[in-house]
């Protein structure tokens, strides 16, 4: 229902000024609040940016290094606080070691059916559901094994450690 529309004397008619004003400040109060959020892709980016360093053992300080950046706009890409550009997101991807496609993967359901990426779950190069949840990926006993792992030169001395530890595991049945 339309608020009723008020001739006044100067020939503005007060119904529409008040509800066009209304309107308005509505969404400008709206677009600001966005903007002040980062967005969740950006947010996701940054985790993925975050997730690959600390495999590496990289700090922000040497990832900033490798690109010309501070640490400190490191932190602001990995806490989704900046965007991250196309041009600087292809420089991420040849110093981190991985395709552009590493940044978007493992995107929670939610997320990638509002913006329409596929949802593959490739966490830090693994695929496929095998049980593990996003938490185990991003505990600091995984990355120190992992980084431990990587640490072995001997390739063939890395594939035994490999066998033992399945061997160790719970079979899957």
């Amino acid at each position: 229902m339309r608020a009723p529309i008020l001739d006044c004397p100067d020939g503005a008619r007060l119904g529409e000024l008040t509800n066009g004003m209304a309107l308005e400040d509505t969404a400008a109060e709206q677009r600001t609040e966005r903007e002040s959020r980062p967005s969740p892709i950006d947010v996701h980016v940054g985790t993925r940016i975050r997730l690959r360093r600390t495999l590496l053992g990289m700090s922000q300080e040497r990832l900033g290094e490798a690109l010309g950046l501070t640490f400190q706009q490191i932190q602001k890409y990995e806490r989704g606080v900046n965007r991250v550009g196309a041009s600087r997101l292809f420089d991420l991807s040849r110093v981190l070691d991985v395709p552009i496609s590493f940044f978007f993967d493992d995107m929670p359901e939610p997320l990638a059916a509002t913006y329409g990426a596929q949802t593959t779950r490739r966490a830090a190069g693994f695929e496929g559901s095998d049980g593990m949840d996003d938490e185990a990926l991003h505990k600091r006993e995984t990355l120190e094994l992992v980084r431990a792992y990587y640490k072995i030169t001997d390739p063939s001395v890395r594939k035994r450690v490999f066998e033992l530890i399945r061997s160790l595991a719970p079979s899957e049945s």
